[in-house]
């Protein structure tokens, strides 16, 4: 990580803000228990931070993707549960022993791979998927049907949680939410009991029907709104500050960026901040995003380039625009969702494309070292 005089910009991580959406999203659960998912190193925001921050705050429960992100949460979560979605490729049964790590299964012959190093290890424990409507990871219906007239199938198998995962539960009024629940409540029925876990992040605002046994919040810990159409009930978690390195005044018909997108309407300040789409800026934020100095927007005017953004500072309070002073591009009075929304993505892909030139400051926790 550059130090802060190295680095083009300030990237703060509030570990209190995290523990304090962990909390909020745990006290609306009716009689289940709050995981965390921590995959893709915590959303970007360091995993070796943000997880025990977590784990701090009451979390015992920890989802990743990959087996190679569950190794190295654990070792900074020595006594956790961790759980790995995407279940264990062909041949690192042993890998998941040895850190102690839980598989997601998916298909069939992850479960006849685990069941039978389960049955010579006098049973090992898993989470099984179904698929209620995302195409994408867990047992279909006809595989569900063959596994429910087979259940010897999950011997050697200690099965911790049946789970499914919803496609729309940002949008409260999809009728989809409704039919995929009724999906994984069918197929529980026909597989060998075990606690449940459906909701996601928004889910967890659909109601106490969807909360079953254990919810498995993530992009709502880290400040994302998980409902959409609502105040965004969460407290801000990233603030992403670039330092003004160039200030100038232009004048009609000076232009300003590659492609010349940008011509000056008349006297103009512009600030030139070494951000830029290298860093996990947008460049689709071009001539659409936006800046805050001292609470006063400014625009991005030109196009986003691999290491500078260039911002129109004419209306920043006297002397809030200087070299050295810092501009809010995430947080601060620019919130995430609308960063994503201007970019035409989604706060997922904001916080996951962060990069490593930003001098990486954890409140609460103090700078990495």
């Amino acid at each position: 990580m550059p130090s802060l005089e190295q680095a083009g910009a300030i990237l703060e991580i509030d570990l209190g803000a995290l523990a304090a959406n962990y909390r909020l999203l745990r006290a609306r659960l009716q009689g289940a228990e709050c995981a965390a998912v921590v995959k893709a190193g915590g959303y970007g925001l360091g995993a070796e931070r943000t997880a025990p921050a977590l784990a701090a705050a009451g979390c015992g429960h920890f989802f990743v993707a990959h087996l190679a992100e569950g190794i190295e949460l654990r070792r900074v979560l020595p006594q956790a549960a961790i759980y790995v979605l995407h279940g264990p490729p062909p041949e690192t049964e042993a890998e998941f022993r040895a850190h102690h790590l839980i598989p997601v299964l998916n298909t069939p012959d992850q479960i006849e791979a685990w069941a039978i190093h389960g049955r010579t290890a006098g049973g090992l424990p898993a989470l099984l998927q179904i698929d209620t409507g995302m195409s994408r990871l867990g047992l279909s219906p006809a595989e569900v049907e063959a596994l429910a007239a087979a259940p010897e199938r999950l011997q050697g198998i200690d099965l911790r949680y049946l789970v499914s995962h919803l496609a729309c539960a940002e949008e409260a009024d999809n009728l989809m939410n409704a039919r995929q629940r009724h999906a994984f409540v069918a197929a529980r029925g026909k597989l060998p009991p075990a606690p449940a876990s459906l909701a996601n992040s928004s889910a967890i605002f659909l109601g106490p029907e969807y909360h079953f046994d254990l919810a498995r919040p993530g992009v709502a810990l880290y400040g994302v709104n998980p409902t959409p159409d609502a105040a965004n009930p969460m407290a801000e978690v990233v603030r992403l500050k670039g330092k003004i390195t160039q200030l100038r005044e232009i004048d009609t018909p000076q232009t300003v960026g590659y492609g010349a997108t940008y011509r000056a309407p008349g006297r103009r300040c512009i600030a030139t901040v070494p951000v830029g789409y290298a860093d996990g800026f947008p460049r689709a934020l071009s001539g659409r995003g936006r800046g805050s100095i001292a609470g006063v927007s400014v625009p991005i005017v030109g196009r986003v380039s691999m290491d500078l953004i260039t911002l129109d500072v004419t209306e920043a309070p006297d002397g809030a625009a200087r070299v050295g002073a810092l501009v809010d591009l995430i947080g601060g009075g620019v919130p995430i969702d609308e960063v994503a929304a201007s970019a035409g993505t989604i706060g997922y892909e904001i916080l996951t494309n962060l990069g490593g030139r930003y001098h990486r400051r954890y409140l609460g926790g103090g700078d990495l070292p």
